[in-house]
Protein backbone atom coordinates (compact mmCIF):
# COMPACT_ATOMS: atom_id res chain seq x y z
CA UNK A 1 0.00 0.00 0.00
CA UNK A 2 1.12 3.55 -1.09
CA UNK A 3 1.57 5.70 1.95
CA UNK A 4 1.01 9.62 1.29
CA UNK A 5 1.31 11.07 5.27
CA UNK A 6 1.29 14.72 5.38
CA UNK A 7 1.31 17.58 2.91
CA UNK A 8 4.51 17.23 1.62
CA UNK A 9 3.90 13.55 0.52
CA UNK A 10 0.91 13.51 -1.32
CA UNK A 11 0.72 13.16 -4.80
CA UNK A 12 -1.45 13.80 -7.66
CA UNK A 13 -3.19 10.43 -9.22
CA UNK A 14 -6.33 11.43 -11.62
CA UNK A 15 -7.43 7.23 -11.48
CA UNK A 16 -8.03 7.56 -8.18
CA UNK A 17 -11.32 5.99 -6.80
CA UNK A 18 -11.62 7.78 -3.21
CA UNK A 19 -13.22 7.40 -0.15
CA UNK A 20 -13.02 10.28 2.65
CA UNK A 21 -13.32 10.05 6.45
CA UNK A 22 -11.17 10.21 9.37
CA UNK A 23 -11.96 6.23 10.12
CA UNK A 24 -10.69 6.01 13.90
CA UNK A 25 -10.58 2.16 14.20
CA UNK A 26 -11.35 1.06 11.13
CA UNK A 27 -13.85 -0.89 12.64
CA UNK A 28 -16.22 -3.47 10.48
CA UNK A 29 -18.60 -0.45 8.97
CA UNK A 30 -15.56 1.16 8.14
CA UNK A 31 -14.24 -2.61 6.32
CA UNK A 32 -17.65 -2.65 4.62
CA UNK A 33 -17.12 0.61 2.81
CA UNK A 34 -13.53 -0.56 2.06
CA UNK A 35 -14.61 -3.68 0.70
CA UNK A 36 -17.34 -1.97 -1.66
CA UNK A 37 -14.46 1.03 -2.28
CA UNK A 38 -11.85 -2.03 -3.87
CA UNK A 39 -14.62 -3.53 -5.97
CA UNK A 40 -15.63 -0.31 -7.50
CA UNK A 41 -11.20 0.76 -7.90
CA UNK A 42 -11.28 -2.47 -9.65
CA UNK A 43 -14.44 -1.90 -12.07
CA UNK A 44 -12.81 1.50 -12.92
CA UNK A 45 -8.95 -0.03 -13.15
CA UNK A 46 -7.72 2.92 -10.61
CA UNK A 47 -6.23 2.84 -7.41
CA UNK A 48 -8.20 2.52 -4.15
CA UNK A 49 -7.57 5.77 -2.42
CA UNK A 50 -8.88 6.16 1.21
CA UNK A 51 -8.19 9.76 2.42
CA UNK A 52 -7.85 10.64 6.30
CA UNK A 53 -7.08 13.08 8.67
CA UNK A 54 -5.10 13.75 11.49
CA UNK A 55 -5.51 14.88 14.20
CA UNK A 56 -9.44 13.85 14.40
CA UNK A 57 -11.26 16.77 12.84
CA UNK A 58 -13.56 17.55 15.94
CA UNK A 59 -10.59 17.75 17.85
CA UNK A 60 -9.47 21.15 15.91
CA UNK A 61 -13.25 22.45 14.90
CA UNK A 62 -14.42 21.60 18.78
CA UNK A 63 -11.23 21.42 20.38
CA UNK A 64 -12.66 17.86 22.03
CA UNK A 65 -10.70 15.53 23.55
CA UNK A 66 -11.07 12.75 20.82
CA UNK A 67 -9.18 9.35 22.09
CA UNK A 68 -8.00 7.41 19.65
CA UNK A 69 -9.14 4.34 17.97
CA UNK A 70 -5.92 4.06 16.06
CA UNK A 71 -2.75 5.91 15.94
CA UNK A 72 -1.99 7.02 12.23
CA UNK A 73 0.10 3.76 11.80
CA UNK A 74 -2.06 1.75 13.12
CA UNK A 75 -4.49 2.85 10.79
CA UNK A 76 -2.16 2.43 8.20
CA UNK A 77 -1.14 -1.30 9.33
CA UNK A 78 -4.79 -2.25 9.07
CA UNK A 79 -5.87 -0.83 5.53
CA UNK A 80 -2.65 -2.68 4.04
CA UNK A 81 -3.60 -5.54 5.52
CA UNK A 82 -7.36 -5.22 3.75
CA UNK A 83 -5.14 -4.25 0.97
CA UNK A 84 -6.11 -0.74 0.30
CA UNK A 85 -4.17 0.38 -2.58
CA UNK A 86 -3.48 4.20 -1.70
CA UNK A 87 -3.52 5.83 2.08
CA UNK A 88 -3.69 9.67 2.01
CA UNK A 89 -4.00 11.37 5.48
CA UNK A 90 -4.05 15.29 5.24
CA UNK A 91 -3.10 17.48 8.12
CA UNK A 92 -6.70 18.62 9.86
CA UNK A 93 -5.64 22.53 11.07
CA UNK A 94 -8.15 25.59 11.43
CA UNK A 95 -6.86 26.73 8.22
CA UNK A 96 -7.97 23.39 6.66
CA UNK A 97 -11.17 23.37 8.11
CA UNK A 98 -11.75 26.87 6.91
CA UNK A 99 -12.04 25.47 3.23
CA UNK A 100 -15.25 26.39 1.99
CA UNK A 101 -16.90 23.32 0.29
CA UNK A 102 -16.05 23.78 -3.30
CA UNK A 103 -12.38 25.00 -2.20
CA UNK A 104 -12.35 21.78 -0.50
CA UNK A 105 -13.22 19.82 -3.54
CA UNK A 106 -11.49 21.83 -5.83
CA UNK A 107 -8.21 22.47 -3.88
CA UNK A 108 -7.50 19.07 -2.01
CA UNK A 109 -9.76 16.43 -3.97
CA UNK A 110 -9.67 17.38 -7.50
CA UNK A 111 -6.03 19.46 -7.59
CA UNK A 112 -3.89 17.91 -5.20
CA UNK A 113 -5.20 14.10 -3.89
CA UNK A 114 -6.86 13.33 -7.66
CA UNK A 115 -10.22 11.06 -8.67
CA UNK A 116 -12.31 10.03 -10.94
CA UNK A 117 -14.77 8.93 -8.72
CA UNK A 118 -15.65 9.30 -4.80
CA UNK A 119 -17.69 6.97 -2.73
CA UNK A 120 -19.38 8.27 0.41
CA UNK A 121 -22.44 8.21 2.67
CA UNK A 122 -25.50 8.93 2.39
CA UNK A 123 -24.73 11.80 5.26
CA UNK A 124 -22.11 12.92 4.01
CA UNK A 125 -20.95 16.56 5.03
CA UNK A 126 -17.85 18.41 4.17
CA UNK A 127 -16.18 22.01 4.04
CA UNK A 128 -15.95 25.37 6.27
CA UNK A 129 -19.27 24.60 8.78
CA UNK A 130 -19.87 21.14 7.01
CA UNK A 131 -21.97 23.06 4.90
CA UNK A 132 -21.26 20.58 1.77
CA UNK A 133 -23.39 17.66 1.46
CA UNK A 134 -24.24 14.85 -1.39
CA UNK A 135 -26.20 17.21 -3.93
CA UNK A 136 -23.49 19.62 -3.60
CA UNK A 137 -20.93 17.23 -4.25
CA UNK A 138 -22.84 15.36 -6.93
CA UNK A 139 -22.73 19.72 -8.71
CA UNK A 140 -18.89 19.88 -8.17
CA UNK A 141 -18.41 16.18 -10.19
CA UNK A 142 -20.37 17.23 -12.88
CA UNK A 143 -18.27 19.98 -13.16
CA UNK A 144 -14.79 18.58 -12.20
CA UNK A 145 -15.59 15.86 -13.88
CA UNK A 146 -15.58 12.77 -11.20
CA UNK A 147 -18.73 10.40 -10.39
CA UNK A 148 -20.33 10.27 -7.30
CA UNK A 149 -21.58 7.41 -5.70
CA UNK A 150 -23.66 7.24 -2.57
CA UNK A 151 -23.63 3.78 -0.18
CA UNK A 152 -25.66 3.59 2.95
CA UNK A 153 -24.77 3.47 6.24
CA UNK A 154 -22.97 0.15 6.83
CA UNK A 155 -24.52 -2.47 9.74
CA UNK A 156 -23.50 -5.66 11.53
CA UNK A 157 -25.34 -7.98 13.28
CA UNK A 158 -28.02 -5.54 12.33
CA UNK A 159 -26.02 -2.74 14.53
CA UNK A 160 -24.98 0.24 12.75
CA UNK A 161 -21.26 0.02 14.07
CA UNK A 162 -19.88 3.59 14.76
CA UNK A 163 -16.26 4.71 16.40
CA UNK A 164 -17.81 6.53 18.95
CA UNK A 165 -20.10 3.50 20.05
CA UNK A 166 -16.67 1.66 20.40
CA UNK A 167 -15.35 4.38 22.50
CA UNK A 168 -17.69 4.53 24.91
CA UNK A 169 -17.61 0.62 25.29
CA UNK A 170 -13.76 0.85 25.91
CA UNK A 171 -13.82 3.69 28.40
CA UNK A 172 -16.93 3.53 30.24
CA UNK A 173 -17.33 0.03 30.64
CA UNK A 174 -13.89 -1.75 29.04
CA UNK A 175 -16.28 -3.65 27.18
CA UNK A 176 -13.18 -5.11 25.48
CA UNK A 177 -14.81 -8.32 23.69
CA UNK A 178 -17.52 -6.40 22.45
CA UNK A 179 -15.22 -3.84 21.00
CA UNK A 180 -13.14 -6.23 19.44
CA UNK A 181 -16.54 -7.51 17.62
CA UNK A 182 -16.59 -4.28 16.24
CA UNK A 183 -13.57 -3.90 15.52
CA UNK A 184 -13.30 -7.09 13.89
CA UNK A 185 -9.58 -7.62 15.80
CA UNK A 186 -8.87 -7.28 19.67
CA UNK A 187 -7.93 -3.83 20.39
CA UNK A 188 -4.68 -2.86 20.96
CA UNK A 189 -1.97 -0.53 22.85
CA UNK A 190 1.63 -0.35 21.44
CA UNK A 191 4.30 1.37 23.26
CA UNK A 192 7.54 1.13 24.80
CA UNK A 193 8.56 -0.70 28.22
CA UNK A 194 9.60 2.02 30.65
CA UNK A 195 11.17 1.57 33.98
CA UNK A 196 8.22 1.74 36.80
CA UNK A 197 8.66 1.24 40.79
CA UNK A 198 9.08 -2.52 40.53
CA UNK A 199 6.17 -2.97 42.72
CA UNK A 200 4.68 -5.62 40.72
CA UNK A 201 8.24 -7.56 40.95
CA UNK A 202 8.29 -7.16 45.00
CA UNK A 203 5.26 -9.15 44.79
CA UNK A 204 6.22 -11.72 42.29
CA UNK A 205 4.09 -10.08 39.80
CA UNK A 206 6.87 -8.30 37.31
CA UNK A 207 5.42 -5.89 34.42
CA UNK A 208 6.11 -4.39 31.63
CA UNK A 209 5.07 -0.36 32.05
CA UNK A 210 4.10 0.62 29.04
CA UNK A 211 4.95 4.20 27.56
CA UNK A 212 2.15 4.40 24.59
CA UNK A 213 3.52 5.33 21.59
CA UNK A 214 1.01 8.47 20.96
CA UNK A 215 -0.63 10.31 24.03
CA UNK A 216 -3.69 10.52 22.46
CA UNK A 217 -4.29 6.84 22.12
CA UNK A 218 -7.92 5.98 24.65
CA UNK A 219 -6.64 3.54 27.25
CA UNK A 220 -9.73 1.41 28.64
CA UNK A 221 -11.34 1.44 31.97
CA UNK A 222 -8.96 1.15 34.84
CA UNK A 223 -9.00 -2.86 36.06
CA UNK A 224 -7.64 -5.95 34.81
CA UNK A 225 -7.53 -7.68 31.35
CA UNK A 226 -6.20 -10.86 29.92
CA UNK A 227 -4.39 -9.76 27.11
CA UNK A 228 -2.01 -11.48 24.32
CA UNK A 229 1.48 -9.11 23.90
CA UNK A 230 3.48 -9.02 20.61
CA UNK A 231 7.20 -9.44 21.54
CA UNK A 232 9.90 -8.41 19.61
CA UNK A 233 10.21 -10.23 16.47
CA UNK A 234 7.03 -10.85 16.48
CA UNK A 235 6.33 -13.81 19.12
CA UNK A 236 3.58 -13.87 21.04
CA UNK A 237 2.99 -14.33 25.06
CA UNK A 238 -0.13 -13.91 27.15
CA UNK A 239 -0.54 -10.92 29.66
CA UNK A 240 -2.15 -9.45 32.15
CA UNK A 241 -2.76 -6.09 31.89
CA UNK A 242 -3.62 -3.64 34.59
CA UNK A 243 -4.78 -0.22 34.00
CA UNK A 244 -4.78 2.29 37.19
CA UNK A 245 -3.46 3.83 40.07
CA UNK A 246 -2.06 0.89 41.87
CA UNK A 247 -4.63 1.81 44.92
CA UNK A 248 -2.53 -0.72 46.93
CA UNK A 249 0.47 1.20 47.12
CA UNK A 250 -1.53 4.60 47.36
CA UNK A 251 -0.69 5.43 43.39
CA UNK A 252 -1.95 8.55 41.95
CA UNK A 253 -0.71 8.27 38.15
CA UNK A 254 -2.88 6.07 36.06
CA UNK A 255 -0.64 3.54 34.60
CA UNK A 256 -0.78 0.65 31.76
CA UNK A 257 1.48 -2.69 33.07
CA UNK A 258 1.36 -5.69 31.86
CA UNK A 259 2.97 -9.09 33.49
CA UNK A 260 4.00 -11.20 30.74
CA UNK A 261 2.67 -15.07 31.32
CA UNK A 262 5.74 -17.97 31.30
CA UNK A 263 8.11 -14.99 30.23
CA UNK A 264 11.27 -14.19 31.38
CA UNK A 265 14.24 -11.60 30.25
CA UNK A 266 14.46 -7.93 30.38
CA UNK A 267 12.19 -5.50 28.09
CA UNK A 268 13.21 -2.37 29.30
CA UNK A 269 13.50 -0.14 25.82
CA UNK A 270 11.43 -3.07 23.64
CA UNK A 271 8.66 -1.90 21.77
CA UNK A 272 5.64 -3.92 22.83
CA UNK A 273 1.51 -4.09 21.05
CA UNK A 274 -0.77 -5.89 23.98
CA UNK A 275 -4.06 -6.90 22.13
CA UNK A 276 -7.28 -7.41 24.75
CA UNK A 277 -8.91 -9.95 25.04
CA UNK A 278 -11.07 -9.99 28.02
CA UNK A 279 -11.94 -8.02 31.16
CA UNK A 280 -10.92 -9.64 34.70
CA UNK A 281 -12.02 -7.57 36.94
CA UNK A 282 -12.42 -3.84 38.44
CA UNK A 283 -9.28 -2.02 39.55
CA UNK A 284 -9.34 -2.15 43.89
CA UNK A 285 -7.29 -1.45 46.82
CA UNK A 286 -6.27 -4.65 49.03
CA UNK A 287 -5.01 -4.04 52.55
CA UNK A 288 -1.73 -5.55 52.13
CA UNK A 289 0.41 -7.08 49.41
CA UNK A 290 0.37 -10.35 50.42
CA UNK A 291 -3.17 -9.77 49.69
CA UNK A 292 -3.20 -8.06 46.28
CA UNK A 293 -0.68 -11.44 45.14
CA UNK A 294 -3.04 -14.06 46.57
CA UNK A 295 -5.92 -12.25 44.16
CA UNK A 296 -3.22 -11.88 41.27
CA UNK A 297 -2.07 -14.94 41.27
CA UNK A 298 -6.26 -16.04 40.84
CA UNK A 299 -6.36 -13.51 38.19
CA UNK A 300 -3.30 -15.48 36.74
CA UNK A 301 -5.20 -18.42 35.92
CA UNK A 302 -8.06 -17.01 34.81
CA UNK A 303 -5.98 -14.93 32.57
CA UNK A 304 -4.08 -18.35 31.36
CA UNK A 305 -7.56 -20.05 30.62
CA UNK A 306 -8.53 -16.74 28.54
CA UNK A 307 -5.52 -17.18 26.21
CA UNK A 308 -5.02 -20.38 25.83
CA UNK A 309 -8.83 -20.42 24.47
CA UNK A 310 -8.19 -17.33 21.69
CA UNK A 311 -5.17 -18.85 20.41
Amino acid sequence: MKREIGWDEITHDDRSVVTVGTFDGVHRGHQAIIEYLQQRAREQAGPSTLVSFDPHPRSVVHEEDVPLLTTVPERAQVLDALGLDRLVVVPFSEEFAQLSPREYVHDVLVERIGLQEVTVGYDHRFGKDRAGDVALLRELGTEYGFSVDVIPPQEVDHDVVSSSSIRALLQDEGAVQQANERLGRPYQLQGTVARGEGRGRQIGFPTANLALDDARKLVPKRGVYATRVQLPGGRYCGGMMNIGRRPTFDGMDVTAEVHLLNFEGDLYGEHLSVQFLQRLRDEQRFESAEALAAQLSKDEQRCTAVVEAAT
